[in-house]
């Protein structure tokens, strides 16, 4: 526990006081001052903060921004400083969103730390103050009314009708009922009745506590600590670019090197002439467009999930998403509403459940299956009445939403009596409140006696069942009379109503004389009448039942984590449609298994209840230790941790709390589970489309350095020159790369199962379509450089042939390339996408231009290239798409003769 466990039953409460310098008026003022210079304000301390000078330089180490640097320094002594301009922006414009982005996580610090209560009431001096709630000192009592904010940790030393909600620490969506009997040490956090915890709120009562933890020591200040320790993991894509970037750099380098030296030493080439060719090898095997249309997709895919409701905070984790195979979610307000609803109502001889939208008091109620008017039934409209009557919470339409004042079971209670049909206005102002008997832990009901403005005076009860059935001697017949206790039915009914997940409360009723206007203990104890019993519970949203469904059609297991009892983590967990809702781990469990048996046993359980952060952390960090790409919603503080370590951390924005938004790298708009589905699909579709760009980029860029390694390796003349590669880089790299980031997503795109964690970025299929490409570019080029040589063109026309064929092919390659996973022959291909076409023709244009333009022309070298010679360029073009979509298609065909004949051993 977070501080001493004290039983402060008479002469023991003195003797603990004492024992912390405390007496029952609380600290003295001189004392007070001295222990706020030894513990320090009740506040979390600031992390040391990084200088921001070295935070935007830290942007500018790793291997890719080298090697982009060392292509702007080549670009620059070529004195092509538009492409200079264009790298060192891109590198810049990276460095700057990275910087920006970094901060933000660090704001969850500050977030938990405005979690802590501004001002409280305690005792010093035998008086009662306000003060700042950073002023509280280990040993103040703290005095606690409905509506006020826990500012520390307090062990309770006096209670009355306390409750609190403490869903931020634990998930529990119903306020926790306090005493002061202490509680076992080892005693899971839900289970803790004996403390009340920084930043959780008081919903009904009154108590005070003695102060035993602030700032960093609270529970509040842990969780901040282990924020402070998790380690945050890279995304698939960085760790791939890097590894990329690495060979990519060693290639290009020994490539140089090795031509450099076997045309000085072995052609004996002029040195400054070898040179400048090697560095034109450099600029054309360098993908230096290829980081910006990378952020631009990432940025593109930004969009496309907002307008889905999922705000995305770092760009690489988008991503991520395509490869989530776990998806780890707290199961209140993420699964469920978090609001309590009336489930089902047990009365003699029938039951009835209940359909609505949370508190709103309008819904549907079943009979056997059977939609049924709740007044058409009076037995059920005394239920309703009694209630509604024993009951404090009322009811708001407030933005469009149904909110409850109050206790969230009592405002159930008062949207039941609305689905039924009972005016609860008219109701109450029929009935006046003469007395009452309040709730409490120690006799567990609440009473209260109403007088009509007739002759008629009624007493209502509600309470846990076994205390209710013990003080009723009579139920209420069908017919409306009454008849004898039938307690195994009332007993079973509500075994039931609780093995479904649902707390349960008996109603009951007793007529007394009008002349009572007091309520006595004796009045409610044997002589009552058994109405029924209610069955509430906070029900799964009806999109997140569908949300699970299209997960596992994904391949997407989805693990329920909650702080809430097993039983009703369970009863949610079939509703919903986990795979394994009948095995249900608990946070005790969790304890006794070291980490190699949590990693062993985490992939086959779906539920883990009672659970506190530390258990929500391990249990992510063990389903990466498998290999397993996680993420994790949530929507309280005690989620922060979890968020931060999981690969792809999903906060809710509307329920959610500021620490869980600032550590996620998306939050739901909408608190919607459905919207993760969303979020999965985009993700998956930036995925492919990333993949689509790489595809596209390297076999062409390989395409255009294989013509200069075979031209330098063989002696032969270039039939590109330098600075027509570097136009076909500036003129195509950036446009027809930057269309793929706008493609849609593909029909089986949430079919197909989650990528394996590391699943490298080249693959061998990838690397075999390089090797083919390339060699089909460096055919094409050399192809038609040689037919134009034999014709007796000039040198000028060739080269303005071959480079026009280089293009012209990878406009082609580019139509290919879009549909990785099925044929590229169908209307849907062919129409392509706005964005396809513009780019298209702008390349188009743009050659057209330099080819048959005068002024161009002088710059370009080329010259105007007759008719027919064009339509064979454009044949070049198709022949390469028809080879490479039948070898696609081939190899698709393969893969699915495989897989049906693994379904077939199976």
């Amino acid at each position: 526990m977070t501080g001493p466990v004290f039983d402060y039953h008479s002469s023991e409460m003195e003797a603990c006081l004492d024992e912390v310098g405390t007496t029952a008026g609380g600290l003295s003022s001189p004392e007070a001052a001295a222990r706020i210079e030894t513990y320090g304000p009740n506040r979390l301390p600031e992390p040391p903060g990084r200088n921001p000078v070295l935070r935007f330089l830290a942007h500018f180490h790793d291997i890719l921004i080298y090697v982009l640097l060392g292509s702007a320094v080549i670009t620059a002594a070529m004195q092509h400083y538009v492409d200079t301009a264009v790298i060192l922006a891109v590198v810049i414009a990276n460095a700057v969103i990275g910087f920006i982005q970094e901060g933000k996580a660090e704001k969850a610090m500050d977030s938990i730390r405005r979690m802590l209560a501004p001002q409280a009431a305690v005792l010093r001096d035998g008086e009662r103050h306000s003060i700042g709630g950073e002023k509280l000192v280990p040993g103040d009592i703290v005095l606690l009314e409905a509506g006020d904010k826990v500012p520390a940790d307090l062990r309770l030393i006096r209670t009355s009708g306390l409750h609190i909600q403490e869903a931020i620490l634990t998930g529990e969506s119903v306020p926790v009922e306090k005493s002061i009997a202490p509680v076992a040490a080892e005693a899971a956090l839900g289970d803790r009745s004996c403390m009340a915890y920084s930043g959780t709120m008081v919903t009904s009562g009154q108590g005070r506590g003695l102060v035993v933890a602030t700032g960093a020591k609270t529970e509040i200040g842990r969780i901040s600590g282990l924020l402070a320790d998790v380690e945050v993991l890279t995304t698939p894509l960085v760790r791939q670019m890097n590894v990329f970037a690495k060979w990519l750099t060693l290639l290009i380098l020994l490539i140089a090197a090795i031509l450099l030296t076997f045309g000085y030493f072995v052609e004996h080439h002029d040195f400054t002439e070898m040179f400048m060719a090697v560095v034109g090898l450099s600029v054309a095997a360098i993908p230096e467009g290829l980081p910006a249309v990378l952020t631009i997709t990432l940025a593109v895919g930004v969009q496309a999930m907002a307008r889905r409701n999922a705000i995305v905070r770092r760009l690489p984790a988008i991503e991520t998403l395509g490869s989530v195979s776990v998806i780890c979610t707290d199961k209140t307000g993420t699964l469920t509403r978090n609001e309590m609803m009336v489930a089902s109502v047990a009365l003699s001889g029938h039951r009835f459940s209940f359909a609505g939208d949370g508190y709103e008091p309008n819904g549907t109620i079943y009979l056997a299956e059977t939609r049924v008017n709740g007044l058409d039934h009076l037995h059920l409209a005394e239920l309703a009445r009694a209630a509604a009557s024993c009951n404090d919470a009322s009811l708001h339409r407030r933005e469009g939403f149904w909110a409850v004042e109050g206790d969230p079971m009592e405002g159930a209670l008062l949207a039941l009596a609305g689905k039924v049909g009972v005016d609860v206005s008219q109701e109450l102002s029929a009935r006046t409140r003469t007395d009452e008997i309040p709730f409490d832990s120690r006799h567990k009901f609440m009473a209260t006696l109403h007088h009509d403005h007739a002759t008629h005076a009624d007493i209502f009860v509600k309470g846990a069942p076994e205390q209710v059935l013990a003080m009723c001697a009579q139920q209420r017949a069908p017919s409306g009379e009454s008849e004898p206790l039938d307690v195994p039915y009332w007993m079973d009914c509500a075994e039931d109503m609780a093995a479904h997940g649902q707390r349960v409360l008996a109603i009951a009723t007793r007529e007394v004389d009008h002349a009572q206007t007091m309520l006595n203990f004796a009045d409610v104890e044997g002589g009552l009448v058994l109405v029924g019993l209610v069955g509430l519970i906070d029900p799964p949203r009806p999109e997140a039942i569908e949300a699970v469904a299209e997960c596992r059609k994904a391949g997407i297991r989805v693990k329920m984590i909650t702080g809430d009892h097993a039983g009703t983590a369970a009863a949610i967990g079939r509703q919903i449609g986990l795979e394994n809702p009948d095995r249900v781990l608990t946070g005790r469990d969790l304890d006794t298994m070291d980490d190699a048996a949590l990693a062993a046993t985490v992939g086959d359980v779906d539920i883990f209840a009672r659970t506190n952060p530390e258990h929500k952390l391990r249990l992510v960090m063990a389903l990466q230790s498998q290999g397993i790409t996680a993420a994790m919603t949530g929507d309280g503080v005690n989620d922060a941790p979890a968020l931060k370590r999981a690969d792809a951390g999903i906060a809710m924005g509307r329920k959610g709390s500021e620490a869980a938004k600032e550590v996620a790298e998306l939050v739901l708009a909408d608190d919607n589970f459905a919207s993760i589905v969303a979020a999965v699909r985009e993700g998956r579709t930036v995925y492919d489309n990333i993949k689509k760009v790489i595809s596209w980029t390297l076999p062409t860029n390989a395409g255009e350095a294989m013509t200069i390694i075979v031209a330098l390796l063989f002696g032969l003349t270039l039939p590109v020159t330098p600075i027509q590669i570097l136009w076909v880089n500036l003129i195509t790299a950036v446009t027809l790369g930057l269309a793929l980031a706008f493609e849609p997503t593909e029909d089986d795109t949430m079919r197909r199962p989650p990528r394996p964690r590391n699943e490298a970025l080249l693959t061998g299929g990838l690397v075999w379509h390089i090797v083919l490409v390339s060699l089909l570019f460096l055919g094409g080029v050399f192809g038609i450089y040689a037919y134009a040589i034999d014709r007796g063109y000039s040198l000028e026309l060739a080269r303005t042939m071959a480079v026009n064929t280089l293009v012209v092919m990878e406009i082609f390659h580019l139509f290919f390339i879009r549909n990785i996973y099925g044929t590229s022959l169908t209307w849907k291909a062919v129409r392509a996408t706005p964005v396809i076409w513009a780019t298209v023709l702008t390349v188009t244009i743009a050659q057209f231009a330099i080819t048959y333009l005068a002024p161009l022309q002088r710059i370009f070298e080329t010259e105007s290239v007759p008719l027919f010679d064009g339509l064979l360029i454009v044949a070049i073009g198709v022949t390469l798409f028809a080879i490479i979509e039948v070898e696609k298609q081939l190899r698709l065909s393969m893969k699915g003769l495989v897989f049906r004949r693994s379904l077939n051993k199976r």
